[in-house]
């Protein structure tokens, strides 16, 4: 018997790292796409 994971594992911890990894990404990216929204939604005329 070999040391370390089965192939099976190997893939899926793979698979998931790039998951973590895109998701990190995303946490990264949604708080600055948030404020640029806001600021453009107080930016706009108001309507009356």
């Amino acid at each position: 018997m070999r040391d370390g994971l089965a192939t099976g594992d190997r893939d899926r911890a793979k698979a998931l790292e790039r998951e973590d990894r895109v998701l990190r990404q995303a946490n990264e990216i949604l708080p600055k796409t948030s404020a640029c929204f806001a600021q453009a939604e107080l930016d706009r005329p108001l309507k009356r």
